[in-house]
């Protein structure tokens, strides 16, 4: 949080763009410390019959905060600059370091643990290079990606083939970054395919349908970020009650239902958007999707993590971050790219901007739709794990 803090300062007094950046850097370091830190807390201190509530709680964290982002900085923007942004989560950061500070203790006795630089550079090149390869995806398809593409794609592959092979060489020495046994447990590798598809639904919804609202539609920024409040806040009261019943009925009657929704969305969403489409069926559609996103979350999270022994849990806690933000990015570059290359078609063929681009967003969703189908036949081997595992031994 110390780290947010700073990143969070450092970002409201950017005076140019490469400022804001090293500001961004420095949040998002602080994220990537906390958020594993937190699953690894709740599988550690919380009993596995009880779990299922407190993911609910988190789950509000990782897939609400991303939905109603666009509504906060809708109402930001409509009056003030975009450094209020920042300074007024830098208050809040602050009251939660303080709380922090004050309640939080350490319950086991701390010790020093290998530390492998090489292994960092290698992460870093790798995810940062992927992450940036296929979020400049969309710009690419438009002619205005910084780089050609192919050179950060093919630096994060490498660095990624190099990551794995050092670690599975330091995880025989317990040694490991990141350690890869994770994926010997097939409970924890389907919840992670899940929970990739359902990232890539969120966060590409989250681009293609404020474009559709603000270009097709032609909406304001507060007026979009207005519309996709509802579906925020459905998630926001749904997933404590999906947490609660996971502890009653485990992950299958939750997740399979929820795969189904969110597939009924993204096709509704293919085929309802259009130029004639009335907001109150946009609103409609959007609250189905993050109903059965909710549905799919927590119990996915809860599964994976809860699926590998405990001494893998903080390495689960580690790729469960990853893999969200790896599958976030790769979401956001396929809508967009079809999107794009859809819209250009579509303006060739002398078409309106408006119609070019209702086209643009309903190949986007069918694309999303087809990935849909698929997580619904993988949502019927979710299953619940065994706990505890005994150390050492593998789920199968």
């Amino acid at each position: 949080m110390t780290l947010f803090s700073i990143g969070t300062l450092i970002a409201a007094i950017a005076p140019g763009f490469g400022i804001l950046l090293v500001g961004r850097i420095v949040q998002a370091s602080g994220t990537a410390i906390m958020m594993p830190l937190l699953f690894t807390t709740v599988l550690n201190l919380v009993p596995a019959a009880r779990r299922g509530r407190l993911m609910g709680v988190i789950s509000i964290v990782i897939a609400v905060a991303p939905a109603i982002g666009p509504t906060v900085s809708g109402l930001i923007l409509s009056s003030l600059s975009w450094r209020w942004m920042f300074w007024i989560v830098l208050p809040i950061a602050l009251v939660a370091l303080t709380l922090g500070l004050w309640k939080i203790t350490n319950l086991t006795t701390p010790r020093k643990l290998p530390f492998d630089i090489l292994s960092v550079v290698l992460s870093t090149l790798a995810f940062g290079g992927l992450i940036f390869g296929l979020s400049s995806l969309g710009e690419s398809a438009e002619g205005d990606a910084p780089l050609p593409l192919w050179i950060p794609i093919t630096v994060g592959v490498l660095a990624l083939a190099a990551f794995i092979t050092r670690q599975i060489a330091l995880q025989r020495q317990d040694r490991a970054l990141m350690d890869l046994r994770t994926f010997r447990s097939r409970p924890f590798v389907v919840a992670i395919i899940m929970v990739s598809v359902s990232m890539m639904a969120l966060f590409g919804s989250l681009i293609v349908l404020p474009l559709y609202l603000q270009n097709v539609l032609e909406l304001g920024t507060l007026e979009t970020g207005l519309l996709l409040l509802p579906g925020g806040a459905l998630m926001a009261i749904l997933s404590p009650i999906v947490g609660r019943l996971f502890d009653r009925v485990g992950p299958r009657p939750l997740v399979i239902p929820g795969a189904i929704i969110v597939s009924i969305a993204l096709w509704g969403m293919t085929t309802m958007l259009h130029e004639g489409t009335s907001i109150g069926w946009v609103i409609a559609v959007h609250l189905v999707l993050n109903a059965g996103l909710a549905f799919m979350f927590t119990p996915l999270l809860t599964s994976a993590l809860g699926s590998l022994p405990p001494r893998l849990y903080s390495h689960g806690s580690a790729t469960v971050s990853t893999m969200q933000q790896l599958a976030g990015a790769a979401g956001t570059a396929l809508f967009v790219t079809v999107l794009t290359t859809t819209t250009v078609a579509g303006l060739a063929d002398g078409q309106s901007e408006v119609t070019a681009t209702a086209a643009g967003v309903q190949a986007a969703f069918m694309i999303g739709g087809f990935i849909s189908l698929a997580a619904i036949v993988a949502s019927f081997f979710v299953r619940r794990p065994a706990e505890p595992l005994p150390e050492g031994v593998a789920a199968h």
